[in-house]
């Protein structure tokens, strides 16, 4: 998905549940303190690497 104005790229829900959700990639964690706090990124950064794998041509030439 391009990022646009305007176009959102995650929404935190801190009540009355805790989610993090990744609009591009779909990547969800329950844990929104964890991503707020900096410790739970891995997920999103890898989910956003291999989004972007599939858009690249990875055919052997």
């Amino acid at each position: 998905k391009s990022i646009e104005w305007g176009s959102q790229i995650r929404s935190y829900v801190l009540h009355p549940y805790k989610m993090v959700n990744d609009h591009r990639t779909e990547t969800k964690i329950n844990d929104a303190d964890a991503v707020l706090e900096g410790k739970k990124l891995n997920p999103f950064i890898k989910a956003y690497l291999l989004e972007g794998e599939k858009d690249r041509d990875v055919s052997p030439v």
